[in-house]
């Protein structure tokens, strides 16, 4: 027998427990029998929900990893940078739920006909904007002020991607998270050097760093650094 268990500190995140003990984590799914990357649906109770991989989600890998908060809940204006095919967004999307928000950025037209193939059709609460997230001035009108920016981008100047959409788009005590690549950022220098180089930018800019959570094992050279604006 499957039991679902609401997760210890975060709303809208589950763990569904199996009769052996085996733990899934999962998010009540805003659009029931779609599965979005071939993700595992539980159906418990009425309610249907998404098995969550941190293999293939780095908010996931943080959770599993005991980050402390995520500040993403229900209701929540939400500006993802990096968007990409849609997997943690869509994850997002069902905790911010329809009374919230999520604004998708990404420039690669495959990925973006992927986003709106698999999510955005589903999904009231999900905008797709194909754009540049180095250019937050070309979208700004569309996204207004939002509760947090999640920053997933593989180019060289992730903390100033982050920036630049701050100052136009988050609200004053507003959050980022960012995942920073190392190997994006610099394929030669050691990872904790790039981490401390890219925590150092947000720093001068306004930022406060609440949490720096690495993924191992889930992913190599990754750090996800939370902010306070």
């Amino acid at each position: 027998m499957v039991v679902v268990k609401t997760h210890e500190k975060f709303n809208g995140v589950y763990w569904i427990i199996d009769d052996e003990g085996e733990k899934t984590l999962a998010t009540k799914n805003l659009a029931p029998g779609i599965q979005v990357y071939g993700e595992r649906l539980f159906r418990v109770g009425g309610e249907e929900y998404r098995a969550w991989s941190p293999y293939r989600s780095k908010l996931a890998a943080a959770i599993w990893n005991k980050i402390k908060q995520i500040y993403v809940t229900e209701g929540f204006k939400v500006l993802y940078l990096g968007s990409a095919t849609g997997t943690t967004a869509s994850h997002v999307s069902d905790i911010i739920g329809n009374k919230g928000i999520l604004y998708g950025v990404d420039f690669a037209p495959r990925v973006m006909i992927q986003f709106k193939q698999n999510v955005v059709q589903y999904r009231k609460n999900v905008i797709p904007i194909f754009a540049d997230a180095r250019k937050p001035r070309e979208y700004v009108h569309m996204v207004g002020k939002v509760d947090l920016i999640y920053c997933d981008v593989a180019q060289p100047e992730q903390a100033k991607i982050l920036v630049d959409n701050a100052i136009l788009t988050l609200k004053n005590g507003g959050h980022g998270m960012i995942a920073v690549k190392a190997r994006s950022i610099d394929s030669i220098e050691e990872p904790e050097i790039v981490y401390k180089r890219e925590i150092r930018i947000l720093e001068e800019n306004s930022f406060k760093i609440l949490e720096v959570v690495n993924l191992e094992p889930y992913e190599k050279d990754h750090v996800i650094v939370v902010v306070e604006y």
